[in-house]
This record gives C-alpha cells, sequence and structure tokens, in this order.
C-alpha cells in the first residue's frame, strides 16, 4: 500500500522546503493513495510529532528494525498508537509487522510520555496536543446572514445551548461539554466560537443563514460604509462571496425602512468562469440575488469606468489578487515536524551485547525543522546564501508584479466619475502590496486630480475606529521617500493611522490582513481627464492592461475569505 511511503514523501519535502503540507499533499498528481487520506494522516502525525518522536527513541524501534526510516517509523506508530481503526495495511504486510511487533514497547513509552506532561490519561493528552497544535488563537467566525436571519434567532436554534463570554480567549481551549459564543466589538453581526467547533452540517449554514468568514475580511465592507455615499457599489473582485454578500446586507440594512426596498445595486465581477458560478451559488444561497448583479467572466480593468451603467457606482471594494501571506494555514508557519533519532542509543535496544563507550558518543540527532519561514525572514545563518538569494528573488519579483497589478486596479476604481468611497485591501503580511501601494495611489495621477484621499481614522466606521493596530509608519516613510518630491504632502503618520492591519494568529484572532480607505470629498467631483502618461483606449483609464493570464490568483473556494 502507498499511503504511508507518499505521505513520508510529503513530510520529507515540508522539511526540506518549508513548505506547506497542503500544497505538498494536493498539489502532486499520480498518487495513488486518497489525498484527503494522506493530509489527514500527515497533518495528524506532524501535530503528534513531538510525542511520538520521543516514544520512538526511548523505544529503539529504529535500532531494532533498520527497514524502517524515521519519517515511517513516526506515521506507523501515529496509527498503531492513536487511529481509531490502527494501521492501514493488512497484518500480514511487512510495514505493519514491523511495527506492530513491538507494539508493547511503544505503548510503555507513550504512557511514560504521558505521564511526564502530567496528563491522567490518553484523552486527556490528546486534548493538550490538539490545543497545541490548532490555531488556539484563531477562533471560528461566523457571520450571521441579516438578509436572512437575526443573531437572535440563531441563539434560539442552530446556537441553543451555546452560553455568552465575552473574552475571546475562553473560546481556546473549552471544556468537553462547553459551548460558548462570542458577540464581537467591532463588526456588527459578527460571533465566534471556538475553532473545533463544527457548523456546516446545521440547518442554519446550509440555508444561509451563517457565513464563516474570519473577522478580518469583514473589514473591507464594513468599513466601506456604502450607505454614507449611496449610489451603487462594485465589487471588484468577487469570488468567492463573503464579502459581497456583506455589502448587500450592509446596503439592505441601511434602506430597510424604505418603502419599495432597497434602489442600490452591487455589480460584483469575477473574471474566471468557474470561480463566477461560485459566486452565483454563494449570492443566491444567501438571499443577495435581487441586490447584487453578476458580472461573470468580467475582467474589472475592461470595465469603462464613463459608461451610463456605472454612472451612479459611488462605492467600490476592491480585494484583488495577493500574495495570500496573512491567511491561517497558507505558510503553516506554526508547524514544527520533530523526527525521531535512528542514532540514539538506547539500553533496551542493546539487550544481550555489551555496549562499547566511544569517546565521542553519538549525538541525540533530532530533527526539528524550522517554521515555515517566509524568505525574506531567514536569517543568513538559516539558510545557504544559495536559498536566501534565489527565495528572495522570487519573492521580491512575486510581490512587484503583484502590488504593480493592485496599483492599477486601485488607480482605476478611482477613475469612476461618480465614486466617492473606496476600500483597498489584501490578506497579505508584506508592505509593498499594503502601505506602498496606498501611498502610490494617493500621489498618482487620477487621485491627484479628482481629489481622492485617505480616509482618516476619526472618519471611519464606529467599530473600526476603535480598531487599535494601525499601519505602519516606517512603512508609509520608505514609500513617500521612494517618490521624491511628489510625497512631500503627505503626512506620513496620517496615513498610517489611517490604514488597518490584523495580524495572523495574534490575540485579535484573525488572519494576517490590511485594509485602508479612500474618500473624495462632495466639492471635488467632477469628471476629470484621463491620467497623464495614459493613452484612451476607451477603457476609462489608459495604459497597459495587464493580461489575466499573468496574473496568479489565491483561491480557497469557500473558505474563510
Amino acid at each position: 500500500m502507498s499511503l504511508y511511503h507518499e505521505a513520508a514523501q510529503v513530510i520529507d519535502t515540508v522539511i526540506k522546503s518549508h513548505g506547506s503540507l497542503k500544497a505538498a499533499v494536493f498539489n502532486k498528481k499520480g498518487w495513488k493513495s486518497d489525498q484527503k487520506t494522506r493530509y489527514a494522516l500527515t497533518t495528524e502525525a506532524v501535530k503528534w510529532s513531538e510525542i511520538l518522536s520521543e516514544v520512538i527513541e526511548n523505544s529503539g524501534l529504529l535500532q531494532l528494525d533498520k527497514k524502517l526510516t524515521p519519517t515511517i517509523a513516526l506515521l506507523l506508530a501515529h496509527d498503531l498508537l492513536l487511529a481509531r481503526k490502527g494501521v492501514a495495511l493488512p497484518a500480514t504486510h511487512g510495514l505493519h509487522a514491523s511495527v506492530a511487533r513491538h507494539k508493547a514497547r511503544l505503548t510503555s513509552e507513550l504512557t511514560k510520555s504521558r505521564i511526564r506532561r502530567g496528563c491522567s490519561s490518553l484523552e486527556a493528552l490528546r486534548t493538550l496536543v490538539n490545543n497545541a497544535g490548532s490555531q488556539a488563537a484563531h477562533p471560528r467566525w461566523i457571520r450571521i446572514n441579516t438578509l436572512r436571519t437575526t443573531i437572535e434567532s440563531q441563539l434560539e436554534t442552530t446556537l441553543d445551548g451555546y452560553k455568552w463570554t465575552d473574552n475571546l480567549s475562553n473560546l481556546n481551549s473549552p471544556g468537553p461539554n462547553d459551548k460558548f459564543v462570542y458577540l464581537d466589538k467591532h463588526i456588527p453581526d459578527l460571533i465566534a466560537v471556538s475553532a473545533n467547533t463544527d457548523l456546516a452540517k446545521t440547518q442554519g449554514y446550509k440555508d444561509g443563514m451563517l457565513i464563516m468568514q474570519d473577522k478580518a475580511s469583514c473589514f473591507p465592507a464594513y468599513l466601506l460604509d456604502p450607505a454614507q455615499a449611496g449610489g451603487d457599489v462594485i465589487d471588484a473582485c468577487a469570488a468567492p462571496g463573503n464579502k459581497t454578500t456583506h455589502l448587500a446586507a450592509l446596503v439592505s440594512s441601511a434602506t430597510s425602512n424604505l418603502q419599495d426596498g432597497p434602489t442600490s445595486k452591487i455589480f460584483a465581477c469575477e473574471r474566471d468562469t468557474a470561480r463566477s458560478q461560485t459566486l452565483a451559488k454563494m449570492v443566491k444561497l444567501a438571499g443577495a440575488d435581487k441586490l447584487v448583479s453578476i458580472r461573470a467572466s468580467q475582467d474589472f480593468l475592461r470595465l469603462k469606468p464613463d459608461s451610463k451603467e456605472f454612472a451612479n457606482v459611488t462605492s467600490l471594494l476592491l480585494d484583488p489578487s495577493c500574495s495570500g501571506s496573512g491567511i491561517v494555514g497558507r505558510d503553516e508557519a506554526t508547524i514544527s515536524v520533530h523526527l525521531p533519532s535512528a542514532t540514539k542509543i538506547v539500553e533496551t535496544a542493546q539487550r544481550g551485547k555489551k555496549r562499547k563507550r566511544s569517546a565521542n558518543p553519538p549525538a541525540n540527532v533530532k530533527v526539528d525543522s524550522k517554521p515555515a519561514h517566509k524568505p525574506e525572514d531567514l536569517d543568513a545563518e538559516e539558510a545557504s546564501p544559495e536559498v536566501l538569494e534565489d527565495d528572495g528573488e522570487k519573492l521580491q519579483a512575486r510581490l512587484t508584479a503583484l502590488s504593480g497589478f493592485q496599483l492599477l486596479l486601485l488607480e482605476r476604481a478611482m477613475a469612476f466619475p461618480a465614486a466617492r468611497r473606496i476600500t483597498y485591501s489584501t490578506c497579505s503580511v508584506h508592505d509593498e502590496e499594503n502601505e506602498n501601494v496606498v501611498v502610490k495611489a494617493l500621489l498618482s495621477d487620477v487621485a491627484t486630480e479628482r481629489g481622492w484621499r485617505v480616509l482618516r481614522r476619526e472618519e471611519q466606521v464606529g467599530g473600526l475606529q476603535k480598531w487599535e493596530r494601525r499601519g505602519k509608519v516606517e512603512a508609509v516613510e520608505i514609500a513617500v521617500n521612494a517618490n521624491g518630491d511628489s510625497g512631500a504632502g503627505l503626512k506620513s503618520e496620517e496615513v498610517a493611522e489611517a490604514c488597518i492591519r490584523c495580524v495572523k494568529s495574534g490575540e485579535e484572532g484573525t488572519m494576517g490582513f490590511f485594509v485602508a480607505g479612500f474618500v473624495r470629498d462632495d466639492g471635488s467631483l467632477h469628471t476629470a481627464a484621463i491620467p497623464k502618461g495614459s493613452t484612451a483606449n476607451g477603457n476609462g483609464l489608459g495604459g497597459t492592461i495587464v493580461d489575466e493570464d499573468e496574473q496568479e490568483e489565491e483561491w480557497s473556494g469557500f473558505g474563510d475569505d
């Protein structure tokens, strides 16, 4: 059976490349074992690897059976000792026999490891490992879809039996019978439950009443506050649709007292055909299809801002392709893989033989892979110059391409004649995609000619005024200085204070995220000339159109975008 050999190859690849388990499993084609089974095995084995490596070393397994590699031993020991169905191989299979014959020894060492950690039972040890290995500071965020329901209604149905807590940390390690729900202090109609709570099978989720959406992902639509500008809205990069349906809920709520209902339209653009279908399903499920006009296979850059169809577009939400470096689990930066040493000498492995003492006894060589660092975080002593140079150059090239594309989208949004409010966001931690793009956009010809400025903190919607984590002053200063005299009028502190940042898996329980707002005062509304340096090409903003095939998309389906 290929499962254990292929799973071992996945783990060895991750250790060597500091990459992602998920990518190593699902990006590889032509393997024989089931992808989901392979992913479940590798993630669980890695989570238990520190304890299992200790068990394997102390049992002397690798000395007793030379055919086993450290990685194969780790996987087999996991299933033998911890999997409900045991080793997924026939009892007569060589690998199964290799580990099964030492089950008593391995079980004894697991018991010792459990006791050393102060756990009275295997279940207690399992809880300890799960809490340490999970994104403990990253709860499951759920937006109550006010197009279909209310918080009060969901408390009586889907969340019946849950208890309110005003402390987010209570969600990190609830007891076996504890079910807590946390009401967010910044975003209306947003709640959180513990990460191990599965609501995907509930009727509320199936009916589109509950939308799994990371807290940070709710910032762009809420900051845009489309009711302030009135008029129509464009979601420029809409799939899978969480932000689109959030916009629809906000528009509907703001106009709920109107006799004929909301008059604003939301244009949701998605250039990829398959993702457009996903967007349509999400919008319909959320009950937003009467408000949202889906522009399937529509590249936002090819819209004509001066078209009559968009004459009433006053708000635009831009959440473009980015590096995705802030997404929890994307780089699996918290994963540390421990492999058992094949050279540790254990007395139990030397029974009946007199061990000769060496002047230089073998070291306890424990392979503890470094977290999956981003290339720019690697210290010169932690990686070879070749790796540093290669990875750094690749990353910088990608960030340069992405930030150029992001700026182009932002400048295009500023070109819509009636536009008054824009939000720009990324799920990236890199300054190049965040403060740098904001500064360049503020200094662009279209921003200058049409009177665009940053949405200052004191002007932001109440919940986000209270958000303490703001942009980086030094990143703004670097970007301003890079633009020479043209950036002299920008106040770095004001721009940074206007920007909002979220850290990945921090105490706020969000993914890494960035968002900034732009506004255009009433007195500056006018039809401007085509920005300098552009060529009239019939699409509202001159210059080179980036081919969609040249842009790398980060896509995670119905995840917490």
